[in-house]
């Protein structure tokens, strides 16, 4: 016996797309396929997502080895994607789109690839721009290597745009959820507003009243979002290198689908990511208590991910255990005691 009670051999409950197929791997919040996005997507119940979030692969000159069209086909293959979404997202969900840019094919000029996406989802399948957002890393390695490191001709990419497409013009979201840190001048503010501003009416058109000392628990943060992707270590990275799993080239920080999560849907919502490669998507809707799936078509890649959901205690043999029971095509069952929460979608 298995010293974790929840590593189930039998899922306990019948998979999102029976009888078609089962899941990779299933927890208490949700379920991982292996399989054509396309295809599982449209097998969806239409209105039934709350939230898409997802990062593609990216329209790059070189080729990667988890997937990515050319600059030329990009637009189009991506759309077939997002036509589907439409379909079936609820008309108060949103839908959560990750882009890195890219540099046209031998030359230090930009592709604008990344915004024909936004313009074409919006110009023809009747998507919303909500907002734009940019996701600035830190932490990212100079690049593109020729303009930047050799020729020095231009400053490194360090910016992912970020879609935030609604079906209609008033999305659910909730920016008192993702509040961030006052500054340090705020927070001496509050302690004393008359100290620092008297109410009236500034020559920007601004009318600063009482409210402006008031403290809200946070501020409203801005569509910059500075998040390194710097991870070194944790459950994901440990468990691949105890297996000898290749480890996912291109993930996002967890912090990126957080804020999206906590931001645009509610405890029991449906958050559903069909790009999801190494599912930190998925293991962010597990931990704030949202329903999830999980659909790519690397069956190692989903396997690798399970490594999210496993106890942080789990050993090196346990870990081989459960990567190899998926990756071998048995649906295993990561549920955790107590949490035994339907998923059935309403």
């Amino acid at each position: 016996m298995e010293r974790f009670p929840t590593l189930q051999r039998i899922p306990p409950r019948p998979p999102m797309f029976q009888p078609e197929r089962t899941p990779a791997y299933s927890t208490s919040l949700g379920e991982a396929y292996r399989g054509d996005s396309l295809e599982l997507l449209a097998k969806l119940p239409d209105n039934s997502v709350n939230l898409f979030l997802t990062s593609p692969p990216f329209a790059l000159q070189r080729e990667k080895e988890y997937g990515n069209k050319s600059q030329k086909d990009y637009v189009d293959w991506l759309t077939q994607f997002a036509r589907v979404v439409h379909r079936k997202l609820r008309d108060d969900g949103s839908f959560v789109l990750d882009l890195g840019g890219a540099y046209r094919k031998g030359v230090p000029a930009r592709s604008l690839y990344n915004f024909r996406v936004a313009i074409r989802f919006c110009d023809e399948l009747g998507f919303f721009l909500a907002e734009d957002f940019y996701w600035y890393n830190p932490s990212k390695l100079p690049s593109p290597i020729e303009w930047v490191n050799k020729r020095k001709l231009r400053a490194k990419d360090a910016v992912n745009t970020v879609w935030w497409f609604s079906k209609t013009e008033w999305p659910k979201a909730d920016v008192t959820k993702v509040l961030t840190e006052y500054s340090s001048r705020m927070k001496e503010l509050l302690k004393d507003p008359a100290g620092f501003y008297s109410p009236k009416k500034r020559p920007s058109g601004h009318d600063i009243g009482d409210g402006f000392g008031k403290d809200n628990g946070g501020a409203i943060p801005s569509n910059l979002l500075q998040i390194p992707n710097s991870e070194s270590n944790g459950q994901y990275l440990s468990g691949c290198k105890s297996v000898g799993a290749q480890q996912h080239p291109a993930r996002f920080p967890a912090k990126l689908p957080e804020f999206f999560i906590r931001f645009l849907t509610a405890p029991g919502d449906l958050v559903v990511d069909f790009f999801a490669g190494s599912n930190t998507t998925g293991a962010v809707a597990e931990a704030e208590g949202r329903r999830w799936l999980a659909l790519d078509d690397r069956l190692d890649y989903l396997a690798a991910s399970a490594f999210r959901f496993l106890p942080r205690d789990a050993t090196a043999t346990e870990m081989k255990s459960v990567y190899g029971r998926i990756a071998s095509g048995e649906a295993v069952s990561l549920r955790t005691p107590g949490r035994q929460v339907e998923l059935a979608l309403r």
